[in-house]
């Protein structure tokens, strides 16, 4: 289990174009790292849609925004383009970087017990160290809750 103030694991993948995207990438940047189960799905649609809307402001107050999913880079490709989302998403199908975050865990759902991806963000400094993680994300609120963390 991460916690604020631990060293972030450091990840290497590619993003929806097949171009090799690591955490060294964002070094010396503040870094909004999202987990979220699949694309295309009502609660990680909502979140991706609330980060978009309010990229601007994030990139104002020196944010980056790395989203990250089971999903493969095709499946990636079709989510930023059906939503306009201006941010990398890394496609983690082996699940590597979900373990590293230990976000990948076992869920209940309807009775059933399966291991997906909990929602989780982490916001990570500028020298590559855990600021803040946000266990209980609100996807229609999302940023407002990384604005309220400045305070």
């Amino acid at each position: 289990m991460l916690n604020i103030g631990d060293k972030a694991p450091r990840f290497e993948g590619k993003n929806q174009d097949g171009k090799s995207i690591s955490l060294d990438d964002y070094t010396g940047k503040k870094l909004v790292l999202f987990f979220y189960p699949k694309d295309n799905t009502p609660g990680c649609t909502l979140e991706a849609q609330n980060l978009r809307d309010n990229y601007e402001t994030l990139q104002s107050k020196g944010y980056e925004v790395l989203g990250v999913s089971g999903d493969d880079e095709t499946s990636h490709q079709k989510f930023i383009c059906k939503h306009l989302l201006p941010f990398d998403l890394l496609a983690d199908t082996d699940k590597s970087v979900n373990e590293m975050y230990g976000v990948w865990q076992e869920k209940k759902n309807f009775g059933k017990t399966y291991m997906g991806t909990v929602r989780t963000t982490f916001i990570i400094d500028e020298k590559g160290q855990i600021e803040h993680i946000i266990n209980k994300v609100k996807t229609k609120e999302h940023a407002d809750q990384i604005f309220a963390l400045e305070n």
